[in-house]
């Protein structure tokens, strides 16, 4: 059982999925500090359990870094498929385009609201598979990766026409790009102090962008 705190982190570890408990802790520790959070001893002081304990189920930090990055990524995941969902329009173009739109503002979305998670999702190269690999899902989630999901809205603008079936090989890769380059510059970088307006702007140029340049 995991007792949770006001925080929602794992507090309390009496019994039962020791190494779940750990990743919940991570978690938690990601979400306020980011991936130099997730360390061994405050995940274990987290999960109310002994250090030794987590050697149990990770050899070491790395092991629980990624774990936890890669329950970031579901979590970065969950948010591109709620947005989806959430597209009512019944035109079928339309509807396609609005959910490659909605994916790519949930990307961004995502990292603006939560940054500790956003940063800790991609500092693990073992969080998540090579995109193209056909590995199976982790045990902790059967939830698609984010690239996945970019795919499948892609291949949904080719099923109804808006996308030229020779100009869809790879179209992830421009359509990722430019909304992870604009979130890490909204996060990290220059464009980090704009107003939130302008910021607005940014993102439906960029978004405009990536639907123009599929087209």
């Amino acid at each position: 059982m995991i007792e949770r705190g006001q925080s929602g982190g794992a507090r309390g570890y009496h019994h039962g999925n020791l190494r779940e408990a750990l990743v919940a802790a991570g978690l938690e520790l990601a979400r306020t500090g980011g991936p130099n959070a997730v360390v061994l001893r405050a995940a274990s002081r987290e999960a109310g359990v002994s250090h030794n304990a987590v050697y149990r189920h990770f050899a070491n930090q790395e092991d629980l870094l990624a774990a936890v990055a890669q329950r970031c990524m579901v979590r970065l995941s969950e948010l591109m498929i709620e947005r989806t969902e959430q597209v009512r329009t019944r035109e079928r173009v339309r509807r396609a385009e609005s959910r490659l739109e909605a994916v790519g503002r949930a990307y961004i979305d995502f990292a603006r609201s939560e940054p500790g998670w956003f940063r800790t999702a991609f500092s693990s190269a073992r969080s998540h598979p090579t995109p193209g690999d056909d590995a199976p899902p982790s045990d902790a989630s059967s939830v698609p990766s984010p690239y996945d999901v970019l795919r499948a809205a892609l291949d949904d603008l080719v099923a109804v026409g808006a996308l030229p079936a020779e100009r869809r090989d790879r179209a992830e890769y421009a359509a990722w790009s430019a909304v992870h380059g604009l979130s890490s510059l909204l996060l990290d970088g220059p464009l980090r102090e704009l107003p939130e307006a302008e910021i607005e702007r940014a993102i439906q140029v960029v978004l405009t962008s990536v639907g123009r340049g599929l087209a």
